[in-house]
């Protein structure tokens, strides 16, 4: 097993919906009614994403090593 801890970041908008995303994955991100909500999205968002990449034989060892600032999103594959 491999751990991946990414730099994560979280927003909310004007209608009181939460929105997170993660830079180095781009088009990985999720939304909730919460922030814990969209967080928890994004880990199963970051998950799958990860897993294609293995899948599809993509180079994944230079995601999950940027210096994390505020929030971190943790997948282990």
């Amino acid at each position: 097993m491999k751990n991946y801890t990414l730099q994560g970041k979280v927003i909310k908008d004007e209608l009181g919906r939460w929105s997170a995303w993660i830079d180095v994955l781009p088009g990985c991100n999720a939304w909730g009614y919460s922030r814990e909500e969209a967080l928890r999205g994004l880990e199963d968002s970051a998950t799958a994403y990860i897993e294609d990449m293995i899948d599809a034989g993509e180079d994944v060892t230079a995601i999950g090593k940027a210096e994390v600032e505020e929030i971190a999103v943790t997948v282990t594959l």
